[in-house]
């Protein structure tokens, strides 16, 4: 696609090629036939894949269901562990494409700055920073939940002598040495827990600068073997197809029992299971008033913590990464899955710094300074500050509603969109992977492959009825925004400040940014706007 005051026509264009622009293009192009391309930013495939690529990167849901359902795709393709790193689903992207023929249709390097809509032809116009001009019947926004990253207005980072690295914003081809350095990593969301379990191991002294407590589960990692899963590639189908149905997609779901019908023998032996299986059951797998009763929490909460200070020497540093009183309910903050986390605090090496106490006032030339006075010398520091979650990434691209008023001006005192797909006064522009969607309370391919899906679908419904255009009514965002902020009042996921809640950003509207009613009542809430007339559009 030439660089040029040209204007490119297609049927529909999607702005990000990770999994849910890549899934919509497949669907797009390869099933309805739509004349269709990918605009992604950078110069590769795999959105947060490509470029989270810090040490330690990995995924948190196990394949094959953290993967593509497509026969094509996986037939051909063997895991080396029930948890993939970074470079091995990096790889995984390259295999699709493969399969796929992805790249062909994407234009690198094309950061989008301006969508509008033009109600005459019933068409997007949609420009990037390059000066490339396209007209789509369709938007198709696929920039994920993770593509904002977050740097707090600290003075002085610009002076510091060492080096500074953001995990968003990792070096390309290179390897970060830490042996014989100092190091920081600021953070304790996922991020600062992979890079620092992997830090901690090699580098001369390891400091971990915590807000919050990470209450992190065990993975439980594995490595697979290829024999075996040519073997269980035969139930593979009935496999995914089963998993789809739970509540987040996968293997389980919330055990249909609350705390205290159980006896505490049996409720420590139930729990001690769901540990010793390790990944997300202890979240996800738990008693079914786990995330929405306080003192069932707590319980959970306090089995937690036992196990996890038993893996900690030092009394002190006990009361900082798993202190007796809970910092938040169990759960109303992601859980990160950890391999050995806590052990690298067993090592005289390997210190925390309260920064709840303690906040950072800033960086020097030589160290990171603390409120008690005291600077604490380092020579490299990872910034893992985590993301403008959700929303930070559309509030980017320059989408205007058909008034011509931007979606920041329109969500600054609050998001509203409906079914977490499309946004009132925004015409056939669907948004994958997004807020009011059960994002992150779900694995992310299942979730993307119901809402490519249900996009395909709506689409093909359009263009089999002629229907230039639909747009979600505001009745129907505002009933979508009640359901979805109802639902999370009804947990204990407000007591958290957190990203679910969007209360990580200084300034953000505080509200819940995912739908926690699971993929089965998400997947009915999706099919009525099918089965009954685009209910909850407006058509045009």
């Amino acid at each position: 696609m030439p660089a040029s005051n040209a204007i490119t026509i297609l049927d529909a264009l999607i702005i990000g090629s990770g999994f849910s622009g890549i899934y919509l293009l497949h669907k797009l192009r390869d099933e309805l036939k739509l004349d269709a391309k990918i605009f992604e930013a950078e110069s590769d495939i795999g959105g947060t894949w490509n470029n989270n690529r810090y040490p330690g990167a990995r995924v948190d849901c196990p394949v094959p269901l953290y993967a593509y359902s497509s026969p094509k795709v996986w037939e051909s393709w063997t895991w080396t562990e029930l948890y993939p790193s970074q470079k091995e689903i990096k790889a995984y992207f390259d295999h699709v494409d493969g399969v796929w023929e992805i790249r062909k249709d994407c234009v690198f390097n094309s950061r989008v700055n301006e969508a509008t809509f033009d109600e005459c032809v019933a068409r997007w116009t949609i420009r990037t920073t390059d000066g490339k001009v396209t007209m789509a019947k369709y938007l198709l926004v696929a920039v994920g939940f993770a593509s904002k990253s977050y740097l707090p207005e600290w003075e002085g980072l610009d002076l510091f002598e060492g080096v500074v690295y953001h995990s968003a914003h990792w070096p390309k081809d290179a390897e970060v040495d830490v042996k014989g350095k100092k190091i920081a990593v600021i953070g304790t969301g996922s991020t600062g827990v992979q890079i620092f379990q992997e830090w901690a191991k090699v580098a001369d002294e390891a400091t971990i600068f915590q807000r919050t407590p990470n209450l992190c589960l065990p993975m439980r990692q594995e490595k697979l073997d290829a024999d075996q899963q040519v073997k269980e590639k035969v139930d593979y189908v009935d496999y995914l197809a089963q998993c789809a149905t739970t509540f987040a997609g996968l293997e389980y779901q919330v055990t249909p029992t609350n705390t205290f019908d159980a006896g505490e023998e049996e409720r420590e032996a139930f729990w001690e299971s769901l540990y010793q299986s390790g990944g997300f059951r202890f979240w996800q797998n738990n008693y079914q008033d786990f995330i929405s009763n306080l003192e069932a929490n707590q319980a959970a909460y306090s089995f937690w913590a036992r196990k996890t200070r038993a893996r900690i020497q030092d009394p002190k540093k006990q009361d900082l990464l798993a202190p007796l009183v809970p910092p938040h309910p169990f759960g109303a903050k992601r859980p990160s899955l950890e391999q050995d986390f806590y052990e690298q605090f067993n090592k005289p090496n390997v210190h925390i710094v309260d920064t709840e106490s303690n906040p950072i006032v800033d960086v020097t030339p030589t160290g990171i300074a603390t409120t008690d006075g005291k600077v604490h010398e380092v020579d490299i520091i990872a910034v893992a500050t985590g993301f403008d979650a959700v929303t930070g990434g559309l509030l980017s691209l320059g989408l205007k509603d058909v008034n011509g008023v931007g979606l920041d001006e329109r969500w600054k005192d609050g998001m509203s969109t409906y079914l977490g797909m499309a946004v009132s006064g925004f015409p056939n522009m669907f948004l994958p992977y997004s807020l009011q969607a059960p994002t992150a309370f779900a694995n992310g391919p299942t979730l993307i492959e119901l809402q490519g899906d249900w996009i395909a679908s709506i689409i093909t419904k359009m263009e089999k009825e002629n229907i230039r255009s639909v747009t979600a009514t505001p009745d129907a965002a505002s009933a979508w925004n009640n359901e979805v902020n109802t639902i999370a009042n009804m947990t204990l996921l407000p007591l958290a400040k957190s990203w679910y809640m969007g209360s990580n950003i200084p300034g953000k509207p505080v509200q819940s940014l995912n739908y926690v009613g699971g993929l089965p009542t998400y997947r009915e809430r999706c099919a009525k706007a099918l089965d009954e007339d685009f209910f909850g559009f407006a058509k045009a």
